[in-house]
This record gives C-alpha cells, structure tokens and sequence, in this order.
C-alpha cells in the first residue's frame, strides 16, 4: 500500500517508519516546512521514503498532500503536548481539530471524484474520556468527557473525522491509545522525565527527585505495540469504528517510579514539586481493548520492565 503518514518525524515516527518500510509498503511522512527528515531512520530507510511538507493550518498545504492518492493515512500530526495546549488552546484547535477536518476534507473530496478509496486512521488519545467515577478501564461506548485543552481539541478531531465520513464516504478509523512511552521519547513526558531526573540524582548523589502528583493511575503502553496496533487497524480495522489500544494493567505513578529507581540503581526520595503538576490530571486512565484483540488479534507483547528499560539505555546524559 501507499502509506501516508502525518508527523511522521515525531517520536512514534521513529518506531513506525522503519516497521512500514520493512513491511514492503510505500511510505510518504510529512514534516513542517523547512524542516529537515528526521535522523533517526537509517540511510537505507530514508531512501526508501518520500518526505512532504505539511502545515495543517493551510489549506492549501494539505490539498496539495493528497494529491499524491494515498491508499491510507496515518494522521498523527497534532500539538501533542498537554502543556504545549494548555499555553495556547486556541493552536491546539487549530491543528487539531481543525487541522483534521481540512485533511479529512480533501480526502474525502478525493474519493468522491472517484481517485481512489482512501482509508483515515485518526489517532486520537484516551484523554478524550475524562473522568469516571468509580474508577475503571474504559471502553469505546463510554461517554466522551475531556478536561483539557488537549483531550478536547483531539475530541473535535474525532467529531470533524466522523462527520466527513458520513458526508462523503470517507472510510475512517479512530484510534484511542492510552499513554504510551519507549526509547527516544523526549523529557516531557513522565516516564522519559523520571528517568533522566533519577540518572542525573544517581550521577551527583541527589537523595531527593523533584516529581510532580504520584498518585494518578496510568495503562502504559511500548510505543512499539501502539505501533503495531496501528498496522493491525490499517489491515483488519472497520471503518466507523473507535478502537481503545491498551493493555488494562493498572500502574500508579509512583509505582512507575520506584520502577525506575530501581531499575537505575538510586535510592532517592520523591518529592512533590507544585511546578510540575498538571492543574486538571486524569486521576484514573485505564483502557480495555477487547474490541481491538477480537477485531484484529493485537495485544501487547513487550513488559513494562523492558520497555523502561529501554527508555533508560537510550538516554545520554
């Protein structure tokens, strides 16, 4: 297949790119104008691909992306940071929301010429449920109820993705990964910060790690399994559908970190810091992905152990 792939030069890029390539498919990745491919894929990788520029804020940046008649999209291209959301709501929306309903747009204009049958994989994120109270794994029919700028931008993306399916015949898929982590993934996301916080605590003798609120409770993912989840939708997904991909183990951030500790070999002590915690944090993320396992046969295969293993050995200091 000719695979299209926004934001490809992201941190799942790095662990898709070279997984499409090998798998014998056509690869194009898109990355911001002016920015160079990324330096993570191998030469031979690199060669294989087709680099393009993509603003989603411009509409004529991204009716000239389908003009290559992709037979599927990959749309991971979104401001993914909840703290990059939370200081510009208003990008969030644009990028990710209305970012998605230009994309969605043109490929469903695409199809309704008749120049090809374009499929959609809109990868969402849990975030989009909220709260649920008592707490428990989340399942694709619960209600969508998002509490930050992020969630809910990703929430109107879904909205925008689903409604151009229905007006045009657009096959889409969504997908809802949980949070997910791996080796290059940069300090602003929890794991990766907590593992270069405790190596440098190691390096210099720190007893003491600055952390934000230990308490939520998270359904980790390897950014590998997510990766394979994603071709597992693109080969055996139905379109229409809304599909969680997670693994249903339950872990508190603490015990995320006292993982870590261990596993660097530092005995420091954790200490609340009112800097780096979130205002408005999910207390409670967990996924079932029964619709995922009998539509496809995913489930993860890597450990939590190896994957913070792994996220540890591709830090340098």
């Amino acid at each position: 297949m000719k695979i299209l792939v926004t934001g490809a030069a992201g941190f799942v890029g790095r662990a898709l790119l070279p997984r499409l390539v090998a798998a014998g498919h056509e690869v194009l990745g898109t990355r911001l104008p002016g920015e160079a491919p990324p330096a993570f894929m191998a030469t031979v990788e690199r060669r294989q691909m087709h680099w393009l520029p993509l603003d989603l804020r411009d509409t004529n940046s991204v009716r000239s992306l389908v003009d290559e008649v992709p037979d599927a999209v990959i749309h991971l291209a979104a401001v993914a940071s909840g703290a990059e959301a939370r200081r510009d709501p208003g990008l969030a929306w644009e990028v990710n929301a209305a970012g998605t309903a230009r994309l969605a747009d043109a490929l469903g204009a695409r199809r309704q010429l008749g120049e090809g049958d374009p499929l959609l994989l809109l990868v969402s994120t849990a975030e989009v449920y909220g709260v649920v109270a008592p707490p428990r794994p989340r399942v694709e029919d619960d209600a969508v109820a998002p509490i930050s700028p992020y969630a809910a931008s990703k929430a109107g993306a879904e909205v925008a993705a689903m409604e151009t399916a229905r007006r045009t015949g657009l096959r889409v898929i969504i997908a809802r990964p949980f949070p997910h982590t791996g080796p290059g993934q940069t300090d602003r996301y929890v794991v990766a910060a907590f593992a270069r916080r405790l190596r440098a605590a190691r390096r210099i003798g720190a007893p003491v790690v600055k952390t934000g609120n230990l308490e939520p409770v998270r359904d980790f993912l390897d950014v590998r399994d997510v990766v394979e989840a994603y071709l597992a939708l693109l080969e055996r997904g139905r379109p229409g559908e809304v599909y969680n991909i997670a693994s249903g183990e339950a872990r508190s951030l603490y015990e995320v970190f006292t993982r870590l500790a261990d596993l660097i070999g530092v005995r420091a002590i954790p200490e609340p810091d009112p800097q780096l915690t979130r205002t408005a944090d999910l207390p409670h993320l967990v996924g079932d992905a029964t619709r995922l396992r009998t539509t496809t046969g995913w489930s993860p295969r890597l450990t939590f152990d190896q994957t913070l293993q792994d996220v540890v050995n591709a830090q340098t200091d």
